[in-house]
């Protein structure tokens, strides 16, 4: 017999989440530390303040975090990138059999979904152009994507921003077969190789027993997670059948916890500013329902639209989200402003001070002088 599941406070959960996601005091030690205990950081090159992975790398270890430490780890192949996200390269070992499968039906279901039979076909009906790919890396090595052939025949269709980016995609699709890796980056653009060459020769685990190990890394990273949500493409966000099974006061179903979280001793928070597209706020079902926040990435929105402006960072004080920062890196100026800081509920002064040294911190991290509005201490 099963034994009873976790009863968790609100509060309790959301201080599980803060500090799985090392929100907490104290900080890690270093990038590969921070990396690992994270599983993964998500690549983003929108630099409004400032990238996602050094944003995300910067909030967890302060502005004594150097951005040429993760280049490093990427350059000795400590750490990869691997589908738009940076990995232990030892966790390749996590992905091997499914990219040998490639394409994998998810978690529970014997069959493909459509899309996953679609993007199989599409590849199939390009295999000219993926061996013409695998033909040129193997014979000239690292090459950016505008150095390989194009020889695709059918067009990749989508109604977004990829639609006939076809080299773009078969490229994708070629890293997720474990064909293909990134091997650095040249002037802001990718170099690929063959994935033989980038990724260290680590024993592949089997199937069944790697996606056991991705879901529980992946719970060790959040604390609490769903055990089912919405299929990702590259990253899952749900918990699958790690941990233990736990039910959170207030909130709908049952939860999976990773008991280690589950520490007794007093929780030492601290005031953070956030990556819009970190692992704290990314499911904005779980964040909405675990910390009663409500924040969208507005970027998309037309600017009338927009709340709380373009790139806001979400803010964390302790072990609850209270409000987002509208800021902006202006680099040719030297200067970070700060348009504006909205307040959810009502600030203690001892908060706002606690949040306006953060925002001092990522100046001085990007070596911007911060401008604050006058009601902040600004002039």
């Amino acid at each position: 017999m099963p034994p009873p599941p976790h009863r968790l406070t609100a509060r309790d959960a959301r201080r599980v989440a803060v500090r799985a996601q090392l929100l907490s005091r104290p900080r890690p030690g270093d990038v590969v530390e921070t990396v690992r205990e994270l599983a993964h950081l998500q690549m983003d090159p929108v630099t409004a303040v400032a990238p996602a992975q050094h944003l995300v790398l910067w909030s967890r270890l302060g502005s004594d975090y150097d951005t040429a430490e993760l280049d490093r780890s990427l350059a000795d192949r400590t750490l990869v990138e691997l589908l738009g996200h940076i990995r232990p390269a030892e966790d390749i070992a996590l992905y091997a059999a499914e990219m040998s499968a490639w394409p994998v039906p998810p978690p529970g279901r014997d069959e493909l979904l459509g899309w996953q039979r679609r993007n199989a076909e599409w590849v199939a009906a390009n295999d000219r152009a993926r061996r013409d790919v695998l033909a040129h890396l193997k014979a000239e090595g690292p090459s950016p994507t505008g150095g390989l052939p194009d020889s695709t025949e059918v067009p990749w269709r989508s109604t977004g921003w990829t639609n006939d980016k076809n080299l773009g995609r078969l490229l994708d699709f070629m890293v997720a077969r474990g064909e293909v890796a990134v091997a650095g980056r040249k002037g802001g653009q990718r170099l690929w190789d063959l994935a033989e060459r980038v990724y260290p020769d680590v024993p592949a685990l089997p199937l069944e027993e790697a996606v056991a190990e991705q879901d529980r890394r992946r719970l060790a990273a959040c604390g609490l997670l769903r055990p089912r949500g919405p299929q990702c493409p590259t990253e899952s966000i749900d918990g699958g059948t790690a941990g233990e099974e736990a039910v959170v006061e207030g909130l709908p179903g049952t939860w999976r916890v990773d008991p280690r979280h589950l520490d007794g001793t007093d929780f030492d928070g601290r005031a953070a500013l956030l990556c819009p597209i970190g692992r704290l706020v990314f499911d904005r079902t779980r964040m909405g329902q675990i910390f009663t926040f409500n924040y969208v990435l507005e970027m998309y929105k037309p600017k009338a639209r927009r709340r709380w402006g373009y790139y806001a960072l979400p803010v964390l004080d302790g072990d609850q989200l209270v409000g987002k920062l509208d800021a902006t890196a202006d680099r040719k100026a030297g200067v970070l402003h700060v348009d504006a800081l909205h307040e959810d509920g009502v600030w203690s002064a001892a908060r706002r001070e606690r949040v306006i040294a953060e925002i001092e911190d990522l100046a001085r991290w990007l070596d911007l002088d911060p401008v604050l509005p006058a009601h902040l201490g600004g002039e």
